[in-house]
C-alpha cells in the first residue's frame, strides 16, 4: 500500500538530514587517510577549488562559461528533439500509414544508446558544435516521440469524432484537438527528454568538444585534479536538477489546469 505524501517540513527536514549526512561521511573518509587527499578530496578543498574555476580559466574558460557552452549545446539538441518529436507523433498517431513507415526506422534507432553515436559524431563533426547536438538529439528524441504518440493515442474518439462534424480539417483536429489533450503526456516525456538530451551531453563532451562541463572534467582528470572533477560533477547535478524541476512545475501547472 503505497505511504500518503509528507508534509512539506518533514520533507525537508530528511532532504536535509541526507544530504548532511552524506557530506559527514566523505569528511571522514577524506580525514581518515584512506587515500590521498589528491584522489579524495575533502569537502572543502572542493569548494576552494570551486571558487577558483569561477575567477580562474581552466581548459580555456571559467566554470561559468563552460556552462553556458554545455547550455547552449543542450538547448539546440533539446530544441531540435522537441520540434521534430511532437510533429512526428501526432501525424503517426493520426495517420496509420505514417505509423506503418516511420515506426520500423524508430524502433530500430530509439535503441542505440546516444553515446554509441559519438564516433559517427567525431567522423562528421569533429570537435565542433554539431557533433554534441546530434548526440543530444539521439537521446532527447525518443521520449518526446513516444510520449506524444502514446498522449495522442489515448485521446477520446469522440472528441475527434464531433470536431470533424462540425467540419475541422484533419489540421485543425489535429492542433486544435488532439495536440491540447495530449499536453500533460507529452510535458511528462520532456522530463524524460531533457534528462536523457541533459546526460547524452557530458558525455559528448567527453570525446567530441572543446569546451563545456565535460570537457572541463576530461582536463581535470589530465591534470590529476580530483576536486576539478568533482566541481565538473556538482555543476552538472546542479544544473540537471534545475532544468527538471523547470518541467515539473511545469507539469503540475498543466495538470492543474486540467483538473488531473
Amino acid at each position: 500500500m503505497l505511504q500518503p505524501p509528507l508534509a512539506p517540513v518533514r520533507f525537508w527536514q530528511l532532504s536535509a538530514a541526507g544530504g548532511v549526512s552524506f557530506v559527514a561521511v566523505w569528511t571522514v573518509a577524506a580525514l581518515a587517510g584512506i587515500t590521498s587527499r589528491d584522489f579524495l578530496p575533502a569537502p572543502w578543498d572542493v569548494i576552494e577549488r570551486f571558487g577558483q574555476l569561477v575567477t580562474t580559466p581552466f581548459a580555456g574558460y571559467v566554470l561559468h562559461e563552460h556552462l553556458l557552452s554545455s547550455l547552449q549545446r543542450f538547448a539546440m539538441g533539446f530544441v531540435l528533439a522537441v520540434c521534430i518529436g511532437i510533429p512526428l507523433g501526432l501525424l503517426m498517431a493520426w495517420f496509420p500509414w505514417v505509423d506503418r513507415i516511420a515506426s520500423p526506422v524508430f524502433e530500430t534507432v530509439r535503441f542505440i544508446a546516444p553515446i554509441a553515436w559519438v564516433p559517427f559524431a567525431a567522423l562528421w563533426f569533429g570537435t565542433g558544435i554539431g557533433g554534441p547536438v546530434l548526440i543530444i538529439f539521439m537521446g532527447a528524441f525518443p521520449p518526446v516521440l513516444i510520449n506524444t504518440y502514446r498522449g495522442a493515442k489515448q485521446v477520446d474518439r469522440k472528441y475527434i469524432e464531433a470536431s470533424q462534424m462540425l467540419g475541422a480539417s484533419s489540421w485543425r483536429a489535429m492542433t486544435e484537438v488532439l495536440l491540447p489533450a495530449a499536453v500533460p503526456s507529452i510535458v511528462a516525456g520532456l522530463r524524460i527528454s531533457a534528462g536523457l538530451g541533459w546526460q547524452s551531453l557530458v558525455g559528448a563532451e567527453l570525446i567530441v568538444a572543446s569546451s563545456g562541463v565535460g570537457y572541463l572534467m576530461v582536463k581535470g582528470q589530465a591534470a590529476i585534479s580530483t576536486a576539478t572533477v568533482m566541481c565538473g560533477m556538482a555543476a552538472i547535478g546542479v544544473i540537471g536538477l534545475l532544468i527538471d524541476v523547470v518541467l515539473r512545475r511545469a507539469q503540475l501547472l498543466i495538470e492543474k489546469r486540467r483538473g488531473l
